[in-house]
């Protein structure tokens, strides 16, 4: 497809979604809604499967989602990340809830012996789903590979083929449950504001420092672009000398964190920069990438264990989240929202927070507040749920695939 059409066309979409979602003041997210129009579009071939790669913009995304999560660890400072231990643990809980409940749907529909077809190859049974089930839930794409890996080791091909459509749908059922969930949240905090319980966030500082300690040539856009760089290829160093045990997207939030912390980088160090947009619009597409490849026929050979792992999925997701959430003092929306990360994760976190924040708030004051108290915990949770406990979890139960 034409690369400048596939731009256009996917700039078209985005800026129905974004209408949408301000004509429904954030009850229908744009991230929900963009993710409609691609299904149908891709599913009926209205939208050339080729389109978002053509776009450029995943190619795009690919390299500045690094960048973005190192502002990410600008807007949050050291003081505000100790204070989302509590974030971390409704994480944690969450995908062992996620585990739990699936693991019990294997046992109830699809139990029984391991066997193999007449040519000898191995036979999927619900166990094998339902591994596979919890690695999508609760994981990004890291996890979907182990999973695949792994059942591919065994040549369980349908199993592989399962996290890839539950990762292409998950987003259809987080999306709008946590928008409705961060409206409450939102909704309640501006009571809160308006009494006086919380205050607005001091973004910057006033003066100099409020600019960071880089010298005045590196706070120009590509001055900006080329420190950032740097934090994130010493992050991929990291990930890669660690062989992965720390995560490139972890060590360049802690990164951020730290840099902005010690003043090196300003508070939203990407904040005014010329491509910054760009950047942001960019990994939101990545969002979108699965769907591509999605086709009706998949959708009907595996609606039953799709089915299953959803309603299961989802159950332990609130059950889980909701009661860690409540003992840890969170609300029950906040808690649940927290634990519903887990399908999607980061921009999800960040730009459902946005929305939340401005649909709630009447001033800039509030939505300030607002988004000061739900931007920090849900992408700590987002963190927590698909990057790090996921991985770990993913890594040590598919090897019981096709076992």
């Amino acid at each position: 497809m034409n690369a400048v059409l596939a731009f256009v066309v996917v700039m078209l979409v985005w800026t129905v979604s974004d209408w949408v979602a301000k004509k429904t003041k954030s009850l229908l997210s744009s991230l929900f809604v963009a993710s409609i129009i691609f299904l149908i579009g891709f599913m009926t071939g209205v939208f050339p499967e080729d389109l978002l790669q053509a776009s450029s913009l995943l190619g795009l995304a690919g390299v500045v989602v690094g960048f973005i999560i190192v502002h990410l660890g600008t807007m949050i400072s050291l003081d505000d990340f100790k204070k989302q231990w509590k974030t971390l643990l409704i994480g944690i809980a969450t995908v062992i809830g996620i585990g739990v409940l699936l693991l019990a749907a294997a046992a109830i529909f699809g139990g029984g012996p391991r066997s193999v077809n007449e040519y000898g190859d191995l036979i999927s049974v619900g166990r094998d789903y339902a591994i596979a089930g919890i690695g999508a839930l609760s994981g990004g794409t890291i996890s979907v590979l182990i999973v695949q890996e792994a059942a591919l080791g065994v040549g369980l091909t349908t199993v592989a083929a399962f996290p890839v459509l539950i990762a292409a749908l998950q987003g259809l059922f987080g999306f709008p449950l946590t928008s409705l969930l961060l409206r409450r949240e939102a909704s309640r905090l501006k009571d809160e504001f308006r009494a006086g319980r919380i205050e607005a966030p001091v973004v910057a500082e006033v003066g100099a420092a409020s600019e960071g300690l880089l010298p005045s040539f590196l706070r120009t856009t590509p001055g900006t672009l080329f420190s950032v760089g740097v934090v994130v290829l010493v992050s991929i160093g990291i990930n890669n000398l660690t062989n992965g045990a720390l995560n490139t997207f972890v060590v360049a939030l802690i990164l951020g964190i730290v840099l902005r912390t010690t003043g090196v980088f300003k508070p939203s160090v990407l904040t005014g920069i010329d491509s910054f947009g760009l950047m942001m619009l960019a990994i939101m597409i990545m969002v979108f990438g699965p769907l591509a490849t999605l086709k009706p026929a998949d959708l009907a050979n595996l609606a039953g264990p799709l089915a299953i792992a959803f309603v299961f999925g989802l159950i332990g997701i609130a059950v889980f989240s909701l009661v860690v959430g409540k003992l840890l003092g969170y609300s029950i929306p906040m808690s649940i929202a927290i634990g519903l990360t887990s399908l999607y994760g980061f921009p999800g976190t960040m730009i459902l927070s946005q929305e939340a924040a401005k649909a709630a708030g009447e001033t800039p004051e509030e939505v300030a507040a607002i988004e000061g108290e739900i931007l920090p915990k849900m992408i700590v949770a987002g963190f927590s749920t698909v990057t790090i406990t996921s991985v770990v979890v993913t890594s040590i139960i598919a090897a019981g695939i096709g076992r």
